[in-house]
């Protein structure tokens, strides 16, 4: 199976040949040209790099910004730190789930979202914070939710 099966990505192991300490940088390559790392490319990694496909796992499984499963065209993140929470964003999930029919790190069926929660990213004068992306949106309320999907729903991405 070795090469011949995923040739689209011998550019990043070449890149990287006979260098020590290069599985993360790969990883990230790797999961920046599929868009995530399923079994079948972890087992590649771990044969194109000569380590054990565990190390290869333990790597993907420790780092939170690893995935394997497919993620969405867009990112979108809740602010869950103590000046969002105390401000609502708890509820602000809540709508999101609703709008979009998800859990926390699942993907939406459109395939447009995955929903992830994180600590604070230090916007708390905005507070409660949703990310789409690298895009802030503050001071926000559940009924801001849909207008906010919307833009990316309908145009593919917010401001077009």
């Amino acid at each position: 199976m070795g090469a011949e099966k995923f040739p689209e990505l011998d550019p990043i192991f070449a890149k990287y040949r006979g260098k020590k300490g290069t599985l993360i940088p790969v990883l990230h390559e790797v999961q920046n040209r599929v868009g995530y790392l399923p079994e079948d490319i972890q087992k590649h990694v771990a044969q194109k790099l000569n380590v054990p496909l565990s190390k290869v796992t333990g790597v993907i499984s420790f780092y939170s910004f690893f995935s394997t499963e497919p993620q969405g065209e867009h990112t979108l993140g809740v602010c869950l730190g103590t000046a969002c929470y105390v401000k609502g964003a708890e509820a602000l999930v809540e709508e999101v789930k609703d709008q979009l029919d998800i859990s926390e790190g699942e993907t939406s069926d459109d395939g447009k979202f995955t929903l992830t929660v994180t600590r604070c990213v230090g916007t708390c004068s905005l507070a409660p914070v949703v990310m789409i992306d690298n895009k802030y949106y503050g001071n926000l309320k559940p009924a801001d939710i849909p207008e906010i999907l919307a833009k990316y729903q309908d145009s593919g991405q917010e401001g077009k």
